[in-house]
């Protein structure tokens, strides 16, 4: 597994495929990893040239003492992208890694060809959402992932999903598992911290493509749709049959709507 050392930390990546245009660097939510990107890297890298990462504290990346800010996660990818000589990239974030993104186009909006915002949104936590992430902080260190995932997959995964898709469920689980304890609080506590991105969306002026799935309980469909009507020339595509992780329960939609911003007919 090949990994660089960046910002004083050690992130692991995959770089897939090859393509004419600007390359992919996808970025996972909270508490997963890059492996949450199997179905797009398998579809998409004939055409494609695909950057994954394990943001610091999860998968195969190093840990290190919380909180991870969204400016330093942003800090983390440009310092993957310099050390892989990409000076210009597709930059899609997916929840979680959505906030790293608006924070990253703020600092280094000249490294960003394109914008993909993936079940995200640009509000900060509410008061009440805040005590909530330190509540599961606390919990996951108190007693581990498991209890961390059990309360999460029903709220990542529209409820057909955690019915019918027990693939997807376990996979989801085994990623929240495996993720050490440092990163779950780390993450949470970061994006407690994290600012107000609404002022930004009126100045993004790079193409942006914002998917959502149609039953996404924690970035609702209407947010996106507000994403889009600020955002100049925005496109916005909802996935059905799916809740959070869209990319996982309907991947050929998904990955259809990627394909598609990527190569307008």
């Amino acid at each position: 597994m090949p990994s660089v050392r960046v910002n004083n930390v050690d992130i692991a990546y995959d770089d897939r495929g090859s393509g004419d245009g600007p390359p992919l660097l996808l970025v996972h939510g909270f508490p997963l990893d890059k492996r949450m990107w199997e179905p797009q890297v398998q579809a998409l890298t004939g055409e494609f040239r695909i950057i994954t990462a394990d943001l610091r504290g999860h998968g195969e990346s190093q840990v290190t003492p919380g909180p991870y800010t969204m400016d330093l996660l942003a800090d983390d990818l440009k310092g993957l992208m310099d050390a892989l000589s990409l000076q210009s990239v597709v930059l899609g974030g997916f929840s979680m890694g959505g906030y790293a993104v608006f924070s990253f186009y703020r600092k280094y909006p000249e490294r960003v060809h394109s914008l993909m915002l993936l079940d995200t949104r640009p509000q900060p936590d509410s008061d009440d959402a805040k005590k909530g992430r330190e509540d599961m902080a606390q919990l996951a260190e108190r007693e581990g992932a498991g209890p961390i995932a059990e309360r999460l997959i029903p709220r990542l995964l529209a409820p057909d999903t955690v019915a019918n898709r027990q693939d997807v469920v376990d996979k989801v689980r085994t990623m929240i598992t495996q993720c050490p304890v440092e990163g779950i609080a780390g993450d949470l506590r970061g994006m407690a911290l994290r600012e107000d991105s609404s002022d930004l969306l009126s100045k993004i002026d790079v193409p942006t493509l914002i998917v959502v799935g149609d039953q996404d309980a924690i970035t609702p469909p209407a947010e996106s749709h507000m994403m889009a009507s600020i955002i100049n020339g925005a496109t916005v595509v909802e996935v059905s049959g799916s809740g959070h992780l869209s990319n996982l329960e309907n991947p050929d939609e998904f990955n259809h709507a990627i394909h598609d911003f990527l190569h307008p007919h």
